[in-house]
């Protein structure tokens, strides 16, 4: 079980140009062939449908409710009390926004072994093992 931050969700929707590349085997390679199951906080349904809305895209704002919706290997569970005090608790101990706690909270009562994002200060989060995108890129051209 893989937990997913909005990010990378938003990378592979749009195409990202420099991280589309990077999530894109994750997604169509692993997740949707069901390699690896995949968890993400219905917050992330609120923050990746906010810029379709604004640009008045709904064919966007459809894309990301296929993919977080329908998708066989993608789990968005509903928010619980118990995964409301588990994101205090990470706010607590590691004064994180309270949309990155959702989004830890979620994957670790999924028993998520890993969280992919793009936010490098998730790092210090301990219980499972934070992938940053942005490692993951090729090496610059000189």
């Amino acid at each position: 079980m893989v937990g997913l931050d909005a990010s990378p969700l938003i990378y592979f929707i749009e195409g990202h140009g420099r991280y589309g590349p990077v999530v894109r085997p994750l997604f169509e390679e692993r997740i949707e062939q069901g390699l690896n199951e995949a968890v993400t906080s219905v917050v992330t349904l609120a923050e990746v449908l906010v810029q379709p809305l604004v640009t008045a895209r709904p064919d966007l704002v459809q894309r990301y409710r296929d993919l977080l919706i329908q998708a066989p290997h993608l789990v968005l569970p509903d928010l619980t009390p118990q995964t409301a005090e588990r994101a205090a608790d990470l706010r607590a101990r590691y004064g994180i926004r309270l949309p990155d706690a959702f989004q830890l909270a979620t994957a670790l009562e999924r028993n998520a072994s890993h969280f992919v994002t793009n936010d490098i200060r998730l790092r210090r989060v301990t219980e499972l093992r934070i992938l940053v995108l942005e490692d993951y890129l090729p090496p610059a051209n000189p």
